[in-house]
């Protein structure tokens, strides 16, 4: 098949690299991977041809990214609760820490990404209840070897979509992660941190939707895990999640904003 045709999530999981180029060109292949390749670069007014070459480059001469086709729900839940999971964990708190500063110092700047720091304090309330549903029910469920978990998949799915919607509304919060001319070091610090976090989200979601919900982590998986995406799943299953997680971010110090700036626009 023409890789323009093929959807970004079978891009994304069977080329190494692609999720580099999809980055990129701003091209959402976890929330938005059953939409092909052509469908989705049409309607950011990119060509998909270009982007197929260099896919296609990448076939050519694949990378050092692991593919995670077959190796195991074990292994990949593994990489997920330690790349991903604990990562966020430490993301979100310090990032929130970072845009209320940002927001105390610099609020009455037309610029500023007023509302940022609420945003993302839902984002995380959001993505830890998630996380602990996967961690408390679902991921136990995969690595025992149990097959029929059609129901919480689309739950979990649901609600991938719903980080996918809060992502977009952080980016235009955070006006595309692009500080302003004279920006301190905190107000530059955070849209680094914003980007990183998000591309981490992004291939997270990946990793989830596109191959494990999928079967396909598993050697010679043919995808009984996973049912199709019904967002109504969500009304008609409850997943059981006990305890409460935490989320300790750490601290910093330095200039006014939180970081090491040197004082420009108000922050000492």
């Amino acid at each position: 098949m023409d890789i323009s045709q093929r959807s970004l999530g079978d891009l994304a999981r069977d080329i190494p690299g692609a999720t580099r180029v999809f980055h990129a060109h701003r091209l959402d292949f976890c929330c938005g991977g059953r939409h092909s390749l052509q469908e989705a670069a049409l309607k950011r007014g990119l060509d998909p041809g270009a982007i197929a070459s260099e896919l296609a480059g990448l076939q050519a001469a694949p990378g050092a990214e692991r593919d995670w086709r077959g190796a195991g729900n074990a292994a990949l839940v593994e990489h997920l609760l330690a790349r991903y999971h604990e990562v966020h964990r430490q993301q979100l708190p310090e990032l929130i820490r970072l845009a209320r500063r940002v927001e105390q110092v610099h609020g009455a700047k037309p610029d500023c990404p007023n509302g940022l720091a609420d945003h993302l304090a839902a984002m995380q309330q959001e993505l830890e209840s998630h996380m602990q549903k996967e961690e408390q029910v679902l991921f136990p469920l995969l690595t025992q070897g149990r097959r029929q978990l059609q129901a919480p998949i689309a739950v979990l799915r649901f609600e991938h979509e719903q980080h996918g919607e809060a992502l977009a509304r952080l980016e235009q919060l955070a006006h595309d992660f692009v500080p302003p001319a004279g920006a301190c070091n905190t107000w530059q610090a955070l849209y680094r941190g914003l980007a990183q976090f998000r591309e981490d989200l992004m291939q997270h979601i990946h990793l989830e939707n596109n191959l494990l919900f999928e079967g396909l982590a598993e050697a010679g998986g043919a995808g009984s895990a996973a049912a199709p995406y019904q967002p109504e799943g969500k009304a008609q299953v409850a997943v059981a999640v006990t305890g409460e997680g935490a989320a300790v971010g750490r601290p910093a110090t330095g200039c006014g904003c939180g970081g090491s700036g040197n004082g420009r626009g108000g922050c000492s």
